[in-house]
């Protein structure tokens, strides 16, 4: 029975909407102290002050005193790359003594490198390494994520990633939302025709991935040596004709008019953006484009920091999201993304969360249905261990979910 009434609860944080927030509104969590909220039937009936009468009969519901902790919505990651085969623990290596990203990437390590063990690896193992790793973020309080595909840059390969995504889907706790991103890198067999394998993405893969309604967008690594803005251009125009949402890897590592280009597109979301320029950031806060960004990715690569700052105070919708992939970012830990997101990227605790509930729903195109606590979304939710939000990016490190909700029944108490 997924009926519950969680009382008494020191902070109910519901960051409170039901669509993205932009720059100053991303500060407004609208918390609630001693509140109690009720989920009937896995959705969120009531959201109560303190002091107000509990509308339901107690006997039908499982009670949780949630005395001394925080209830806040669950997390939503908006950008992973989950379901992979294989690791790149060498290639961290030798990043740490000073090759570049982009160096190694061109000596065929990288995305072409998982790529290879990804085509190689069954559907089963597939599904068992990705069951894996939600269960793991699952414990660290993310209740919905995003995964895209590209590490198959070939039709059966793609394909059996996003089976995999959709088989997890129906079989696992966690709410996977699937993203096509057949340009995700150049394979080595369309090395010098990269407007053929565009044009192959668009003509053959576009309709079986619609046909199957294998993923709800698509995305591309708009950047230098990868595919250029005119390329991302052509590549997302024709997926809008598909009927798919458009998102783009943008201005990542070299400043390209990716942003620019999510702005002119209105695609949903424009995510990386360290090298985002000045009119870039005005026109996606213009434009209504979810700026997402990747912390932990920035990081593991010893990069700056993307201006996130600077982008809430240009009214843009700021999203945070994890970028577990198998490369540049090997990790899920929200934890240590609290805690850059705050202290070197200059997010107030308030703004952290807003970015990582509602903002990063937003950037997935559910805000709403997830993100918030409000009456009649998902109740999908989390209880910490501490009696605030702030102790988040506080307590560096640390993963301080005690008890993980979705859908109104309880899937994780650490």
């Amino acid at each position: 029975m997924n009926n519950l009434i969680i009382k008494n609860a020191d902070q109910v944080v519901t960051c409170s909407g039901f669509e993205g927030k932009r720059g100053r509104e991303m500060s407004d969590l609208h918390v609630i102290e001693g509140g109690t909220v009720i989920v009937t039937g896995g959705i969120i009936s009531h959201v109560l002050h303190p002091g107000e009468e509990i509308p339901v009969s107690e006997r039908d519901y499982t009670l949780i005193d949630a005395g001394g902790k925080a209830l806040l919505p669950g997390f939503v990651d908006p950008h992973t790359h989950f379901v992979f085969g294989g690791y790149r623990e060498e290639e961290f290596s030798w990043r740490m003594r000073g090759d570049s990203y982009m160096d190694i990437m061109n000596r065929g390590g990288g995305i072409v490198n998982t790529t290879r063990a990804t085509r190689e690896a069954t559907e089963e193992e597939l599904m068992e390494s990705g069951r894996q790793r939600l269960d793991a973020m699952m414990r660290l309080g993310i209740t919905t994520v995003e995964g895209k595909s590209g590490y198959g840059l070939d039709r059966d390969t793609e394909l059996k990633q996003l089976r995999v995504m959709r088989r997890l889907n129906e079989t696992h706790p966690m709410d996977i939302i699937p993203t096509f991103m057949g340009a995700h890198a150049i394979p080595e067999e369309w090395k010098g025709k990269e407007d053929e394998f565009v044009d192959f993405n668009i003509r053959e893969m576009f309709p079986l991935v619609a046909g199957e309604k294998l993923a709800e967008a698509v995305d591309i690594f708009c950047e230098k040596g990868v595919f250029s803005v005119e390329q991302s251009r052509r590549y997302l125009a024709a997926a809008r004709e598909h009927g798919f949402l458009l998102k783009m890897h943008a201005d990542e590592i070299v400043p390209m008019g990716g942003a620019e280009l999510a702005a002119e597109l209105r695609c949903l979301s424009a995510d990386h953006l360290l090298q985002a320029s000045d009119e870039g950031i005005r026109a996606m806060a213009q434009a209504d484009v979810v700026a997402t960004l990747l912390p932990l990715t920035a990081f593991s690569l010893r990069e700056k920091y993307a201006r996130g700052r600077e982008m809430i105070d240009t009214d843009c919708m700021v999203a945070l999201a994890t970028d577990l992939n198998p490369g540049s970012s090997f990790s899920a830990s929200v934890p240590l993304l609290f805690a850059i997101a705050c202290i070197y990227m200059r997010l107030s605790p308030e703004e952290a969360v807003s970015a990582f509930t509602i903002n990063s729903a937003a950037a997935i195109n559910r805000a709403d249905y997830i993100g918030s606590i409000d009456v009649g979304k998902q109740a999908d939710l989390i209880l910490l261990q501490f009696p605030s939000y702030k102790f988040l990016p506080y307590h560096v490190g640390m993963n301080i979910v005690e008890t993980v909700i979705k859908r109104g029944r309880i899937v994780v108490k650490n």
